[in-house]
């Protein structure tokens, strides 16, 4: 797999140098992509950023989102119609936009789209992640049919967290690039 096909969906404010994203971003070749206002997020520019990003890969691409970048990937296979040309996601700390105190920061993000996503994926969770309880997360892999890994207590597995480049979450990332299911 070429790694530009490999798209980096940080979430609400971009993900910053040191976080694992960026580090994955500089080391393998994958392509960040790129919103209009990283800020002041609107669901509907993200999902054409995001459409728009697929339909340059040249093979399947394989999402890698964290925070508000996996309910990106949720809204946007509930309502694209190239949803084949992805053949994976690994899902990191969502963000729970449907949260009052989040709600009001975010608007325009809720309800959060719960279908089943119409390709592998794996989605992780933290015990202390205070963007998203365990619970929420566990609902979310749920409902999008995604594999739930309980990661313990690594707070909302960014930069934050102290994680490097964060082996680990590649190596996932390797597996489900692998996955044929």
């Amino acid at each position: 797999m070429k790694p530009s096909n490999v798209l980096i969906l940080p979430g609400w404010q971009n993900s910053g140098p040191l976080h694992w994203q960026s580090l994955w971003e500089q080391q393998h070749g994958y392509q960040r992509v790129q919103q209009h206002d990283w800020l002041r997020p609107l669901r509907g520019d993200w999902l054409i950023q995001l459409e728009e990003t697929v339909l340059t890969c040249s093979e399947p691409a394989v999402l890698v989102a964290h925070s508000m970048g996996c309910l990106l990937v949720a809204a946007w296979a509930a309502h694209s119609q190239n949803t084949h040309r992805v053949k994976a996601a690994l899902l990191v700390a969502p963000g729970d936009l449907e949260r009052p105190d989040l709600r009001e920061q975010v608007p325009g993000w809720a309800p959060i789209a719960l279908q089943p996503l119409p390709f592998v994926s794996a989605l992780l969770g933290s015990h202390n992640d205070s963007y998203c309880s365990l619970e929420r997360a566990q609902l979310f892999a749920y409902a999008w049919g995604a594999h739930f890994v309980d990661y313990g207590e690594v707070g909302h597995i960014n930069a934050d967290s102290g994680l490097g480049d964060w082996a680990d979450g590649h190596a996932l990332l390797k597996t489900l690039m692998k996955d044929e299911t």
